[in-house]
């Protein structure tokens, strides 16, 4: 089991900075370069080039819940839950049991 985890190409968890503009401001952000891939694929399923499809995603967090503390963290969260529904999982951590788990 672990080469198919060990095994991975390095190449896919190299860091990679894109610039993208969010809010008029030009940002840098950077990821694996594998989670690049999935957003990629993401932005083009909706429709957007994936600087386009990162800003629209930053204001919709934005108007709903105000500040994002960690964008990039959101970003790759947001590539998990495409991979999930993509193999017709469903999962889903309250905010409150995973910080109550922590605090246990």
């Amino acid at each position: 089991m672990c080469q198919i985890y060990s095994g991975t190409d390095p190449e896919l968890y190299q860091s990679v900075s894109r610039s993208v503009r969010i809010n008029g401001v030009v940002t840098s952000l950077r990821l694996e370069l594998r989670f690049w891939q999935i957003l990629d694929e993401i932005a083009a399923g909706e429709g957007f080039s994936t600087p386009q499809f990162l800003g629209k995603i930053h204001d919709e967090v934005v108007a709903q819940r105000g500040d994002i503390p960690n964008f990039a963290s959101l970003v790759r969260v947001i590539c998990t839950v495409y991979l999930e529904k993509q193999a017709g999982l469903h999962v889903h951590v309250p905010a409150n049991t995973a910080t109550s788990q922590m605090l246990s």
